[in-house]
């Protein structure tokens, strides 16, 4: 059930009717630099990510856990 080679062929043909050479070959262009645009930043957010959560696991104040401190009175809202 996919496409196909043929069915390739006829979608490349129409595009080409349709667009021209050089307007598709411009289109494929950008859309690869937009495809690898995408791909690169995905790659730099994960590094980022990773390099953050090593950051916060390192410090010394980082411990962010739901106890509360013994000295705070939850009863006073001032």
């Amino acid at each position: 059930m996919g496409i196909g080679f043929r069915e390739l062929l006829i979608i490349l043909a129409i595009a080409l009717l349709i667009f021209g050479a050089k307007k598709l070959r411009t289109i494929g262009s950008d859309l690869g630099a937009a495809v690898k645009g995408f791909k690169k930043s995905m790659n730099e957010g994960d590094s980022e990510e990773a390099g953050k959560k090593l950051a916060q696991d390192e410090r010394p104040d980082a411990d962010f856990s739901s106890k509360k401190p013994d000295n705070v009175d939850s009863s006073k809202n001032v």
